[in-house]
């Protein structure tokens, strides 16, 4: 998905070309002939290929030349072989119905995106191949790595040299949450009163052990111990609340749709164990991926396979 994200945004870039129709050289110049550029374990990589890619990254107004371009289409032939080689190609109708959508979702029909994608000196075949790559790298990726499943030992090994050798440092707290309920029906009616009562309870708040005697003396308070998290874990409303809240305090109240709440820190402390390490390093890679970035996975993949490939520049 992200990847295909990627692809979608040289949709504008194309849409600039349709209203010009011509490109800043000559589809025959950019071809750039039939001589090899580079050979990935047997495949080769044309020079004509290079200067398609090179015209592609100038649409989507990426940087780099013609070395950024090779770099670009060996990683692709080493993602193509390692496809081919686990069984988990998309399949032509995938391809062909992908390309469909981003030429309809750039009010194109298939024809009208492949002229333009001539006059640039790319060519359909060459962005269906690029798509096919996309599509199918994800499921490859995921199988190795298991998708949002937890990282092997191996794989948090690898991340801690990657950091140095260290394993990296959260804060580990344990939360208790106190819910001053208020029933939907009667929300409009009583929240400006629930929320004052839980607000006057704050400074009174005993203790996580004593918390739920504490509730026991109001009306429709639930007490719910929510263990222990790092930072990382934490949800995002309550995060910069609870991060300023000292150990044994409670954090200022909440409204959510249970009513209004505040969370009491039971504990705080850093922590570097191996189970806190997995939770940073997947917040990271999820993160990653939210600002459109590779997934670090596929990264640390490529690089294991070009470690092992034969790759010879003509």
């Amino acid at each position: 998905m992200v990847a295909m994200n990627r692809v979608m945004r040289i949709g504008s870039a194309l849409i600039l070309a349709a209203a010009v129709m011509v490109s800043s050289v000559p589809v025959a110049q950019a071809a750039g002939g039939t001589g090899i550029a580079v050979v990935v374990n047997g495949a080769p990589i044309t020079t004509g290929d290079v200067a398609k890619r090179v015209a592609f990254m100038r649409l989507q107004k990426a940087q780099g030349g013609e070395a950024a371009a090779r770099q670009q289409l060996i990683d692709e032939v080493l993602k193509r072989q390692e496809i081919l080689r686990v069984g988990m190609s998309v399949s032509t109708d995938d391809v062909d119905g992908a390309v469909k959508r981003f030429a309809a979702g750039n009010k194109l029909t298939v024809p009208q995106l492949s002229m333009i994608l001539d006059k640039a000196g790319v060519g359909l075949d060459h962005f269906k191949q690029y798509v096919a790559v996309s599509m199918s790298w994800p499921r490859v990726v995921n199988a190795r790595y298991g998708g949002g499943k937890r990282l092997s030992n191996e794989e948090l090994v690898k991340r801690m040299q990657e950091n140095g050798g260290k394993k990296p440092v959260t804060t580990e707290y344990y939360l208790q949450q106190i819910i001053f309920v208020v029933p939907a029906a009667r929300r409009n009616a009583i929240l400006s009163k629930r929320q004052a009562e839980a607000n006057a309870s704050r400074p009174k708040y005993p203790g996580c052990e004593q918390a739920k005697v504490f509730a026991a003396t109001m009306l429709d308070v639930s007490v719910r111990d929510l263990g222990r998290m790092v930072s990382q874990e934490l949800p995002a409303e309550w995060k910069p609340l609870i991060e300023k809240t000292e150990q044994g305090q409670v954090t200022t109240t909440l409204v959510t749709d249970k009513g209004v709440e505040y969370l009491a820190v039971c504990k705080k402390r850093e922590v570097s164990d191996d189970a806190a390490a997995e939770i940073v390093f997947r917040a990271e890679d999820l993160e990653s991926k939210k600002k459109g970035d590779e997934d670090p996975n596929s990264v640390r993949f490529v690089e294991e396979l070009r470690k092992k490939a034969q790759i010879v520049n003509k």
